[in-house]
């Protein structure tokens, strides 16, 4: 049954970012270097045993590389890296208000769980300190709010200039098992009405457009023998509900080496 969703509100979301988990942090900094992406160390998770490195956009989106020192079993993206290899493995996006988003998204039936404390510590000692909130199924994002200024998160300035062209994030596509399902879900998370559900002809799929602020998302599910449906199929057995792809708004469209971005399907889509 799908949650419920109340209309004529405004969305009001935005693309936070995007998590690649790979194996090797410093080897994914030089391949996204070498794929023209400007990229900034970005520090510690206390006691997750994490490391990150950002490439910021000038949309104010980015991807976020994340490995880890040691294994974190409970921790769903090192599961699908440990199982699967590196690769996309979640988004967020970034709240107005976490807690009053959060409490409406819930009244509205999505099982989000209650905002939690996170942070970072940047290799330049500056503690960072935010709110994160998810659902316990992975064809949602997840929220991202801070509580110290969200420049110290995402820096400004040069770092968000790169020399491939890239300018931000312009789609996320998902993977999802259950389209009708996860567009009842996404309704319920944005306070909107649902968004329709189509076939591609001769690719096996069925895509949902939604809009957001300065990105769009698509989920994709298969639905039929075709190119398109292996491969998202083959995505869903893998990695589960997660990113499929993402588009980039810069230059004239192009694809990235898979193996440079470290098995993130990278796409720019002018």
């Amino acid at each position: 049954m799908h949650e419920q969703a109340s209309r004529g509100s405004e969305m009001g979301f935005q693309i936070d970012h995007v998590v690649v988990a790979v194996a090797n942090l410093d080897e994914a900094i030089a391949d996204y270097r070498r794929l023209g992406f400007t990229v900034e160390a970005g520090g510690e998770h206390p006691g997750r045993g994490s490391r990150n490195a950002l490439v910021v956009f000038g949309d104010g989106s980015y991807f976020e590389l994340i490995a880890f020192d040691r294994p974190a079993p409970d921790f769903r993206w090192w599961q699908v890296l440990d199982r699967s290899g590196p690769g996309l493995v979640d988004y967020a996006l970034l709240p107005r208000n976490i807690d009053a988003d959060v409490a409406a998204a819930q009244s509205r039936g999505l099982d989000f769980e209650n905002p939690e404390d996170g942070g970072r510590e940047r290799p330049d000692g500056e503690r960072l300190i935010w709110k994160t909130a998810r659902s316990k199924q992975s064809d949602t994002p997840f929220f991202c709010g801070d509580v110290t200024p969200r420049a110290l998160r995402v820096p400004e300035g040069a770092v968000r200039q790169h020399a491939n062209g890239a300018l931000g994030i312009g789609s996320v596509v998902v993977a999802v098992t259950d389209i009708d399902r996860s567009v009842g879900r996404y309704a319920a998370l944005f306070g909107e009405p649902a968004a329709d559900v189509h076939a591609l002809p001769g690719l096996g799929v069925r895509v949902a457009h939604l809009p957001a602020d300065r990105s769009a998302i698509t989920l994709i599910t298969p639905a039929a023998e075709g190119p398109a449906g292996q491969r998202v199929a083959a995505h869903l057995e893998s990695r589960g509900e997660s990113p499929f792809a993402i588009g980039l708004k810069g230059t004239p469209p192009t694809t990235l080496d898979i193996t440079l971005s470290h098995g993130a399907p990278l796409e720019f889509i002018g």
